[in-house]
């Protein structure tokens, strides 16, 4: 084993064990947290198979903007843990199993068609001038469109869902009509007024007369 196979299994290790944090953290920060570092462990597998576009991406869009997207989602939910909690344990006899079944099918359809000991293959080296960014371009608008297009409809959706859940009906939310807004013109904002100016007057200081008291 090279010492960049030893480095793989050390983040492997740590995505695993963030990514299980993420689903068995209490708090929700801190399950935002822990996804925040296996974002970053990812990153640093896509550099060990030469993406470097992938890793930057990955860190700048989904770590330093995603991330903080979802930290204030959190806070604005006011979600309540206790009554979150209530179910978990119920749901638990349905739940594993069907979990179990979803490991099970993955492996099966994956592990031999991808991670199979003869799938093993050396690493490729590139040309020079070859540019990973130009060849995720090719694959994902020539092969992989579809699937992309998917992909946003899906944020789309998940983008709507949120603004639902942020507005919900509360006792301290405000609610914006666009329909009223539209329709709102210059005078029933704006009222111009006419006042006449006030000029205050000051009248010069009178100096004391210090002659008068001279002999």
């Amino acid at each position: 084993m090279t010492f960049q196979d030893y480095v793989f299994y050390v983040l492997a290790a740590i995505l695993l064990i963030a990514g299980l944090r993420v689903i068995t953290a209490r708090n929700p920060v801190h399950a935002a947290l822990y996804l925040v570092l296996a974002f970053f462990t990812a990153a640093g597998i896509w550099l060990l198979l030469e993406a470097e576009f992938l890793a930057i991406v990955l860190v700048l869009v989904y770590v330093g903007a995603v991330m903080v997207l979802f930290l204030f989602v959190v806070m604005m939910l006011d979600i309540n843990l206790d009554r979150l909690r209530e179910g978990f344990w119920s749901a638990l006899p349905i739940a594993l199993p069907v979990g179990i079944l979803m490991a099970v099918e993955m492996s099966m359809i994956l592990g031999v068609k991808h991670f199979g000991v003869d799938k093993i293959t050396p690493p490729i080296t590139h040309l020079n001038g070859y540019s990973n960014t130009a060849e995720l371009g090719r694959q994902l608008y020539t092969d992989y469109l579809l699937p992309f297009e998917l992909a946003s409809v899906v944020l789309l959706v998940a983008i709507i869902a949120a603004i639902a859940l942020t507005l919900r009906d509360r006792k301290d939310s405000k609610f914006m009509d666009p329909a009223a807004q539209v329709k709102v013109k210059r005078a029933d904002r704006i009222r111009m007024v006419s006042m006449a100016a006030d000029v205050e007057i000051k009248e010069p200081a009178v100096e004391p007369d210090t002659k008068k008291g001279k002999a």
